[in-house]
């Protein structure tokens, strides 16, 4: 399997063929990475993902030796020589290497359909943890097992529970659940620190809407209105079913709502930066 999704990729500056493409890289331990959603050429909220991979270093007790504008430089590249504009780009970068070691592809990506966001999706809980939640670090057995259970169960994504019977996060995405108009989450320190869910989170500050971050039970989650998924390709997605409990949240109005707001500061942010990415 080569993860390199298009014809070109760069690996320290250097464009390179996809067939150079080495994903045993993949496999090492330390490697931190990123995935952006690029819209008009344009890597959305690339500023808080470069922040989250300085973050994600710092933790491992690391240092991210590349600048916002090397990786800005690389990027263009990248979707130079790809000619593409649309999709989804992985940063990966080795954090035990001695020497500065970027590589940056397009990889495949899968966005929800106009039905999923109409009618939501559905999902399972998942009793497991990561090792640490608060770094973007490749971890290939845990990614396998959830994947495992979310085919087998044939669900969009996987809520996890940890040890103690509190909700996290999605395997690859953020949780959020909507109550009496007032928004919840986890608390930041147990889960990844997710661009969309930071985003999400700021325009319900800036909009008057309650956020509570805090420790919610599984056993609790059938007396909430709706919930959703935050992410780089699904964005805002309604939750329709967690395994056996069904709920309404795509006519959810404040759900309704955080999607047109996510969706205009997308295009906000597009509009600024088109002339100067």
């Amino acid at each position: 399997m080569n993860e390199c999704h298009n014809e070109k990729y760069i690996e320290n500056g250097v464009v390179k063929d996809k067939g150079e493409f080495n994903d045993n890289i993949l496999l090492k331990n330390g490697v931190v990475y990123e995935v952006l959603r690029v819209i008009d050429g344009i890597p959305l909220f690339l500023e808080r993902h470069l922040k989250r991979m300085e973050n994600s270093f710092k933790i491992i007790n690391k240092t991210l030796k590349y600048t916002e504008d090397e990786i800005k430089k690389h990027i263009n590249k990248l979707i130079e020589v790809n000619n593409t504009s649309t999709g989804n780009i992985k940063l990966i970068i080795d954090s035990y290497s001695e020497e500065k070691h970027l590589m940056i592809y397009f990889v495949k990506h899968s966005y929800p359909s106009e039905q999923e966001y109409d009618e939501g999706v559905k999902t399972i809980l998942y009793f497991g943890e990561r090792q640490n939640p608060n770094a973007k670090i490749i971890n290939g057995n845990f990614r396998e097992a959830v994947n495992q259970a979310i085919k087998a169960n044939n669900v969009y994504e996987a809520i996890l529970v940890d040890r103690n019977g509190f909700v996290t996060e999605g395997s690859r995405s953020n949780i959020f659940m909507v109550k009496n108009n007032e928004v919840f989450t986890s608390p930041l320190h147990d889960v990844l620190p997710g661009v969309t869910r930071s985003t999400v989170i700021d325009l319900c500050i800036d909009n008057n809407i309650k956020i509570i971050e805090d420790k919610i039970s599984y056993k609790t989650m059938c007396s909430f209105d709706g919930l959703f998924i935050t992410g780089t390709s699904p964005k805002i997605l309604p939750i329709c079913a967690v395994d056996k409990i069904n709920f309404n949240s795509s006519s959810n109005d404040l759900i309704l709502k955080l999607m047109k707001l996510y969706d205009k500061n997308i295009n906000n942010y597009i509009e600024i930066r088109k002339n100067n990415f």
